[in-house]
């Protein structure tokens, strides 16, 4: 199992100031951002589009995780590439061509991943597995920040990692939703290695110490 990655969540942070917010994670020696996007159809909540993404890009050398929530992401594929995205993420649940979509994610210069929300069943991922980098199994439905983590998800993700052995794949495996010291360790007996927080990380009276607790777990 590769080494644990803490990609903290932006939509947890204080949007009237998200440049200084993200420097503070860089300054801490994290290497990964988290950034979802929400269009108000998929999910019932607004927050960032490709502009967001270029002006924190420009300020910032992070490694972008960006999370498609939306009902279209095959059309949003390029602004976000372009944007700066390192790695888009989009869900299976919506009405599109999927594997071409993660093939264009790919032409574009991005990692492409996929997302399944709770009520979703590992099958519907698994005919993309070879073409990912990245799953994201959803531990709270997509849409609002501080959630409480759904136990139930620790199966799925026990089945991503067995499939992930079984046939030599090499995707990493992350969860958001309700992520903090205690529910990550749950996640990373079961096999995740890269953790979204927002609310726990964003919140945390020394976010030095939530970091290397995260990071530091076998």
């Amino acid at each position: 199992m590769e080494s644990p990655i803490l990609a903290p969540s932006i939509l947890a942070a204080d949007h009237t100031r998200l440049a200084d917010d993200v420097h503070a994670v860089e300054a801490l020696g994290i290497q990964w951002l988290h950034i979802d996007i929400m269009d108000g159809h998929f999910v019932p909540n607004l927050s960032f589009g490709p502009k967001t993404v270029a002006d924190l890009r420009s300020k910032s050398k992070l490694f972008f995780d960006v999370h498609l929530m939306i009902d279209n992401p095959s059309e949003y594929i390029e602004p976000f590439a372009q944007a700066g995205a390192d790695l888009i993420s989009i869900h299976v649940e919506p009405d599109y061509d999927v594997a071409e979509t993660l093939s264009r994610i790919r032409e574009l210069g991005a990692t492409p991943g996929i997302v399944i929300n709770p009520n979703t069943k590992v099958d519907a991922a698994i005919p993309f597995l070879s073409q990912v980098d990245l799953i994201l199994a959803m531990t709270v439905e997509p849409g609002f920040g501080g959630q409480s983590f759904t136990d139930s998800v620790l199966e799925k993700v026990r089945e991503l990692d067995e499939i992930r052995q079984s046939r030599s794949l090499n995707f990493r495996i992350e969860v958001d939703g309700g992520i903090n010291t205690e529910t990550a360790e749950l996640c990373r007996n079961a096999g995740v290695d890269t953790f979204v927080a927002g609310t726990a990380f964003f919140k945390a009276p020394d976010r030095a110490a939530f970091m290397d607790r995260i990071q530091s777990m076998d």
